[in-house]
């Protein structure tokens, strides 16, 4: 993975030092009259050229194992995902390389991960993990790529997961789209896989507009709420504002952990913003925490699906993480954790990631019980990433 990392250093022309970050930031500034008009102007390219397979030798190389190792013999699963938020840029820029330019004028950032599939709870931490990956479909200025992970135990390669993440394409400077390369599928299988690129997008854009950010609940999902309110309804009394907690339950309010980081350069990325995989372990351990602490033993992770990245985050930013539970179901958590960026001269909160997990624990949890209207929203949206989750 570090020689994924340097290849992408090497493609946009990042120094490795901090401090040659302005001089770099103005060299890629010159690049923007080397983007392409419209994306007519660029040539076609098949899923082949970009697909990439990347070996991370935890097996053959023991000293690389300590920064993957967890407490319980297993592997930190926020390190995958920094790998393969760089093996998901590295795709990317395979697909809309030049071969005249020695440095790519695109700045490729991560905008989506769609969905993460586990296919095994398992991960060994001295066996060989193998990604591949490549490009699936294309708009004008977004690409999608699906990624496999397996590892190497008992004489073959087992899948582990399935991830697909949506990037987009920015001008040098990061601050408006940029055109790549059109996608030409070759033969059924490409064919599936891109028109399962087109069902995404267009799931996505009904997900978007159906959000209860948006729109009033369903009519079943208002039963729920009006279910879950009755039920904590304190029998003794005649009136709406004296509220009980069930048996086996917990309060929404008593199941948050909260974290915060402060955003240093060793975490950047290779356009100075701090890196998104960063992001997603920072978010992942501390939804897992939370998940551990609710359940009261080791949570497994079952799928990560829909973490939006809305604001690059940058050098010192001071960082605030939220996760909180807001959906059980027999032995399944469904952990929302959200970040924001706090400005400490003006007071003013940002949010730049909202993250959605899926856990599975051996023994069945309490229920979750919202109280406010908020709370109630919060857990009819962890109900429907629950339900997405489920159905993969």
């Amino acid at each position: 993975m570090a020689d994924v990392r340097n290849r992408l250093r090497a493609i946009v022309g990042a120094s490795t030092n901090w401090s040659d970050h302005q001089q770099a930031l103005a060299e890629r500034v010159a690049l923007s009259s080397q983007l392409a008009k419209s994306q007519n102007d660029l040539p076609v390219r098949k899923m082949k050229d970009s697909y990439i397979e990347v070996h991370l030798p935890l097996g053959t190389q023991p000293q690389l194992r300590e920064k993957y190792l967890n407490f319980h013999n297993s592997v930190r699963f926020g390190r995958i995902l920094e790998d393969l938020d760089s093996l998901a840029v590295l795709i990317c820029y395979s697909h809309t390389r030049s071969e005249s330019l020695t440095t790519s004028p695109l700045s490729i950032v991560t905008a989506l991960v769609d969905k993460i599939d586990m296919r095994k709870n398992i991960i060994y931490p001295d066996c060989d993990i193998k990604f591949t990956g490549h490009v699936t479909w294309v708009g004008k200025t977004s690409i999608e790529a699906k990624m496999h992970m397996s590892q190497y135990h008992d004489g073959t390669y087992t899948p582990v997961l399935d991830a697909t993440f949506v990037m987009v394409a920015r001008d040098p400077e990061n601050k408006r789209a940029a055109f790549v390369n059109p996608l030409k599928p070759e033969g059924p299988e490409e064919e599936r896989l891109f028109q399962e690129g087109e069902i995404n997008k267009t799931r996505r854009v009904e997900l978007s507009t159906a959000s209860l950010l948006k729109v009033a609940p369903t009519d079943e999902e208002r039963k729920v709420v009006h279910s879950l309110f009755l039920n904590t309804l304190d029998s003794k009394t005649v009136s709406f504002r004296s509220r009980v907690l069930p048996p086996n339950s917990v309060w929404m309010e008593d199941a948050k952990v909260k974290g915060l980081e402060i955003c240093h350069p060793q975490e950047r990325n290779i356009f100075n913003r701090i890196f998104g995989g960063f992001l997603m372990r920072k978010a992942y351990e501390l939804g897992w925490a939370n998940a551990c602490s609710y359940a009261g033993c080791r949570p497994s992770l079952v799928a990560v699906d829909d973490i939006l990245f809305q604001k690059p985050v940058e050098i010192g930013s001071l960082l605030l993480l939220s996760s909180q539970v807001c959906y059980t179901e027999g032995n399944y958590i469904q952990v929302r954790v959200h970040t924001e960026v706090l400005d400490p001269l003006t007071r003013q909160h940002n949010t730049t990631n909202v993250f959605h997990y899926t856990f599975f624990t051996e023994k069945e949890v309490p229920n979750i019980v919202p109280q406010s209207y908020g709370e109630s929203m919060l857990y009819l949206d962890g109900k429907r990433h629950f339900n997405q989750a489920m159905d993969h």
